[in-house]
């Protein structure tokens, strides 16, 4: 395994983080504490999850994925050899079950309390707002459309104080955002200039099917010191190669087909071209696509997810992949004639 540390602390992370939203859903408690050994085994010890999960979002399963991550800190005793990492829901018509509000102190005080309880933790070391609470373009849309009827009043600063009284009990160390646009993470980057707590990650969707944080973003990252942390690196599946030919049983797309953003037409062109540039080359697509965003120098550590152990561990095997000269020129020639199908 590989590591580095999260941008301006002195927290070690490996370069490869296991997600965990299919936990509680596609995953059973068993087959997810076997997941976490084995990930474990291998180095990995940063473990991304949230107050949502596990996938679809619904009333029945919520908090599902905290609570098996807690049996398991709690059965093993290794609380202190991970890095735990959750989120906050942003307001949304599809998680009015777990909360209706917006980032209010309140809202805070209510999932951080419940998010602690059900990891059986008494800190989280890096706690993240899972999307924007106000209008902007995220999950899928490309361009941002501005509403002049929005109610949203302007509250980075308001948000980052009550993160900071939370800091100060100590029941969070690091904060960070998710789904957030380079906007966003410029102005709570401002904000931490007169003194607030820094947001020093941003969890977003990057593949070789979405590079658009390559466009704004990831410059502010550099500049700024922000780390970027990759989810959805295989585009949910799409980039293993799997859905090419069928639909295969008890995929993700298959059983939800609603999680279909990564499965246009062009999507499926890319893939293709992706794919027969790994065969070329002697690699496995899965292996080529992690490897690629594995080395993006604005990449802290990339979320990989899996169902069985058998990918996990190719998974996880990507860090040791690197990709040459030559597989890359080719990989840059396809993103130029179809770039981003899926953002």
């Amino acid at each position: 395994m590989k590591y580095t540390t999260l941008p301006s602390t002195n927290i070690k992370v490996s370069k490869i983080c296991l997600g965990s939203m299919t936990w509680g859903e596609q995953n059973t408690e068993a087959e997810a504490h076997e997941q976490l050994d084995f990930a474990i085994d291998q180095g990995v010890n940063f473990i991304d999850t949230a107050e949502l999960y596990s996938v679809p979002a619904k009333k029945e399963t919520q908090g599902s994925t905290e609570k098996i991550i807690g049996t398991w800190l709690q059965k093993t005793g290794k609380r202190d050899d991970v890095v735990l990492a959750t989120k906050i829901v942003g307001p949304r018509e599809f998680v009015k079950h777990i909360r209706t509000g917006g980032f209010t102190k309140a809202e805070f005080a209510d999932a951080i309390h419940k998010s602690l309880q059900r990891l059986q933790t008494e800190y989280i070391d890096l706690y993240q707002l899972h999307w924007p609470d106000r209008n902007t373009n995220f999950f899928g849309v490309r361009g941002y459309q501005h509403d002049d009827t929005e109610q949203w009043n302007d509250n980075f600063e308001a948000v980052l104080s009550y993160l900071q009284d939370f800091i100060k009990e100590g029941k969070i160390r690091q904060i960070g955002v998710s789904n957030e646009t380079a906007y966003g993470v410029m102005r709570y980057a401002e904000e931490a200039r007169k003194g607030a707590p820094k947001m020093i990650t941003v969890q977003n969707p990057y593949s070789l099917l979405n590079r658009k944080d390559e466009v704004g973003l990831s410059e502010v990252l550099h500049r700024e010191n922000i780390g970027h942390l990759p989810y959805s690196p295989l585009g949910f599946g799409q980039l293993t190669g799997k859905y090419l030919d069928d639909k295969p049983k008890n995929a993700r797309v298959t059983l939800f087909p609603q999680f279909a953003r990564y499965h246009n037409e062009n999507s499926f062109e890319a893939t293709r071209a992706y794919n027969e540039i790994a065969k070329k080359h002697n690699l496995s697509l899965t292996q080529m696509a992690l490897a690629f965003v594995n080395d993006r120098p604005f990449v802290t550590s990339t979320i990989i997810g899996a169902t069985n152990l058998s990918q996990l561990k190719e998974n996880i095997n990507s860090i040791n992949v690197a990709l040459s000269e030559e597989v890359l020129k080719e990989i840059e020639s396809v993103h130029e004639s179809i770039p981003n199908p899926a953002p």
